[in-house]
């Protein structure tokens, strides 16, 4: 790990638990004034509509911010999520067990992302081009295998699943807590989440220190993958069909739950608990803003606003080094 990585990792620690804390007293503040504001907001059934809301977001802006903690960024999250619904779908429609079905999805996913990362190391293609060129691929592949149809998904416990709860608790939010925690351990205490932050600060100079850049690269891309065809799985339990249109627009609120959570597009800096705090922000806003009949493109604007003011003070902070 480089020594300019080493003498600002505990500052970052610091300034990511602050701004976690942040996040949190934020949200508890907009449950509280959306309670007061709408009665139905704070019901049983509301609450676990709005936990299923932002629980796919935010596992896709877990991998999304390994990405972009190293200085990328990965468009194609909502088209891997589409195409990953097609491809479970067609494998438990063939007699495939459920099991084995997911298993080959998430191979899937990971093959992506493992593409992704040959298009930026190898080939030397910006992470920008490469992840918006598989974005509309995997559309129209996902089109041209379903004919431009869904896919109805014949089996019962499969969509049961995601509808279903365990102790109160939506199942979905559950698979939040089974990507969290790993994440966040992988992030925050081995050696591979040090050398995405390394990478991020300085990759030359990560080089030179010996870490491998071109695998962390391969490993970011692959983990963002990973986890983008989870949801896809998760989102065809929900929904019961596979549909490569499916997840439309997600790549963005991935992106915006990971910036508003505080990983910063310049690299280097990121967590994983401020993603998931941001996409239940994010999930609460509308949530909120449906409850109250507010029109939907004022959701978009106010998100929009969000990450230019949260982009604004990131710079100020790094100018402020």
């Amino acid at each position: 790990m480089s020594t300019e990585a080493i003498a600002v990792e505990r500052p970052k620690r610091n300034y990511n638990a602050l701004f976690g804390l942040t996040l949190l007293a934020l949200l508890v503040l907009l449950w509280v004034i959306l309670s007061v504001a709408t009665p139905s907001f704070a019901s049983a059934n509301n609450i676990s509509n709005l936990l299923r809301q932002g629980s796919m977001i935010a596992i896709l802006a877990v991998g999304q911010t390994f990405v972009i903690i190293t200085g990328g960024i990965d468009l194609s999250v909502g088209a891997v999520v589409g195409f990953a619904t097609v491809i479970v779908a067609m494998l438990i429609n063939a007699g495939t067990p459920v099991f084995l079905a997911i298993l080959i999805t998430l191979l899937v996913g990971v093959a992506i992302g493992m593409f992704h990362g040959f298009g930026i190391v190898k080939m030397g293609l910006p992470p920008f081009i490469i992840t918006l060129a598989t974005l509309t691929s995997l559309r129209g592949i996902g089109l041209l295998m379903t004919n431009g149809n869904s896919i109805s998904i014949n089996n019962d416990a499969f969509q049961t699943f995601s509808r279903s709860s365990f102790v109160g608790v939506p199942n979905l939010f559950w698979m939040v807590i089974l990507v969290g925690i790993p994440a966040y351990i992988f992030l925050h205490h081995s050696r591979w989440g040090r050398y995405l932050f390394s990478v991020g600060s300085n990759a030359e100079a990560s080089r030179l220190s010996g870490v491998n850049v071109q695998r962390t690269i391969y490993m970011a891309y692959t983990l963002s993958g990973l986890c983008a065809a989870f949801v896809g799985v998760l989102l065809a339990s929900r929904i019961g069909i596979g549909n490569p249109t499916q997840a439309e627009g997600w790549e963005l609120q991935a992106i915006a739950s990971s910036v508003i959570g505080g990983t910063s597009l310049f690299g280097a800096v990121g967590s994983v608990h401020g993603p998931l705090l941001g996409a239940f922000i994010l999930a609460t806003i509308n949530n909120g803003a449906n409850l109250l009949n507010v029109n939907a493109f004022w959701q978009r604007i106010i998100t929009g606003v969000l990450i230019i003011v949260i982009v604004y003070f990131d710079g100020l902070r790094r100018r402020g080094k």
